[in-house]
């Protein structure tokens, strides 16, 4: 062999340990979770317990911190922009994948600019009133939006809440029921609790205690079959709407151009965080169902809510606002 040749040598030798090697060595430092929407939600609500897992799998603390705004849109173009080293994280709901087609200047492009890592849960959408609004059934809302001006809070323009109400209230049931967008789950579903507006539609999770405290009343959910801590509240399907079943969905992505070793060791450890009883339990008892799978299975995932959300933003004539 050369001179030549056996630089050359060591030289791919070299480069061939590189990513084993950084993958072993990850993570070295702090993980940063990106929260695009406010404190609250159901993205920050699972962002935290898979950190706390996340941080116990892999030795390093997962900081969670909120950058709300556009819709989703800041905090997501914030990761996309970062270094892909797998140190800043997206947590995000499924209006990343509305936001393709209702943001089209978001700035990012959602299948370009980012690595799907593993959705960690998904939940029914619900929709819930204040009680001294005289209903009891999704049928008595609806009868009266025909006979009284009503509007209903969202946790933000293209969330699947507001694209969930949306189609049921304006696309189906014929109403001009307008939403009001709040910046998150959180805000929204304090609004409704004022009664400012009386009604709501979000992701369970984030009305769940104020329902079960009697200060919201349940109405319907978006999911196949009745969730286990609302058992009372039937299906959309059970109100008369079987065509309608949304999920929003949280999920993990990294910025394009993490290294593979990177993603894999990720989407492993989130795995494995979602097979813990006491994780498993928290998530039951918020009414969250763990998803997990491999980074195929979530990027098909999320191709398919592009085009499904896509369908309601277009026949709607929905805008970011």
């Amino acid at each position: 062999m050369t001179g030549r040749k056996f630089l050359a040598f060591c030289a791919a030798f070299a480069l061939s340990a590189f990513a084993p090697a950084q993958a072993q060595v990850y993570p070295a430092k702090p993980i940063h979770f990106i929260i695009p929407f406010a404190p609250g939600g159901p993205a920050d609500i699972i962002a935290r317990l898979t950190g706390q897992q996340l941080t116990e799998l892999l030795g390093q603390p997962v900081v969670v911190e909120s950058r709300a705004g556009a819709g989703g849109n800041i905090g997501a173009a914030a990761v996309a922009k970062s270094a892909p080293d797998g140190y800043t994280v997206l947590v995000t709901t499924s209006a990343f994948a509305v936001n393709v087609s209702l943001s089209p200047n978001s700035g990012y492009d959602a299948e370009r600019d980012f690595i799907p890592v593993a959705v960690v849960a998904k939940q029914a959408n619900l929709i819930f009133v204040h009680p001294d609004l005289p209903v009891k059934t999704l049928a008595e809302l609806l009868a009266l939006a025909k006979t009284r001006k009503l509007a209903f809070a969202s946790p933000g323009s293209g969330t699947t809440p507001h694209l969930t109400a949306e189609n049921l209230f304006n696309l189906i049931s014929k109403l001009d029921m307008p939403a009001i967008h709040f910046r998150g789950a959180g805000p929204s579903a304090a609004a409704v609790v004022a009664g400012e507006p009386p009604v709501g539609a979000g992701a369970i999770a984030t009305p769940l205690p104020y329902v079960k405290s009697g200060r919201l009343r349940a109405l319907a959910v978006s999911s196949a079959a009745r969730v286990a801590s609302l058992p009372d509240v039937p299906t959309f399907a059970e109100a008369g709407f079987p065509g309608v079943q949304d999920d929003t969905w949280i999920g993990i992505f990294l910025p394009a151009g993490t290294p593979p070793a990177i993603v894999q060791k990720l989407n492993q450890s989130v795995n494995q965080a979602l097979q813990n009883p006491d994780m498993r339990e928290r998530l039951a008892s918020l009414a969250f169902e763990p998803v997990g799978g491999s980074t195929q299975q979530f990027a098909g995932y999320v191709k398919a809510e592009i085009a499904k959300w896509g369908k309601v933003v277009r026949e709607g004539n929905i805008k970011a606002e």
